[in-house]
């Protein structure tokens, strides 16, 4: 399982900025992970409900965006969902030309939480 070891890389990440935000307890977090990262959304769960009993994890809301797999044509510019990644002609012109445009994501996309002052922060910038 190792989602396991992902989570825990994912919140020392956290930690660390949080860290130098000056928040001590982070109130939500938005993941994002493709369809061919192999990372299973429902582990990631998993390992992150183990973790965050305590600390500056307690209560925080994970929200996890799962991202289909598709690809895009260099040839008419247009971008389809396919449900395997193997050869993929273009249902616009039947190129084989084709490339995958996502379903290899696996980031943090955002965090929130608590300042020390008091206020809600977004580090991320949104």
């Amino acid at each position: 399982m190792h989602e396991l070891s992902l989570m825990a890389e994912m919140m020392d990440l956290i930690r660390n900025s949080a860290a130098q935000n000056q928040i001590n307890r982070i109130t939500r977090i938005k993941l994002v992970i493709g369809k061919l990262s192999m990372a299973l959304p429902h582990s990631l769960r998993f390992a992150f409900d183990s973790m965050a009993g305590e600390g500056i994890f307690t209560s925080a809301e994970l929200l996890i965006e799962e991202r289909e797999i598709s690809f895009k044509c260099p040839h008419c510019l247009e971008q389809f969902i396919v449900e395997q990644p193997f050869l993929n002609p273009c249902p616009f012109c039947g190129s084989l030309d084709t490339e995958i445009a996502t379903g290899r994501e696996l980031f943090i996309e955002y965090y929130e939480g608590d300042s020390v002052y008091g206020h809600q922060a977004d580090p991320s910038g949104d």
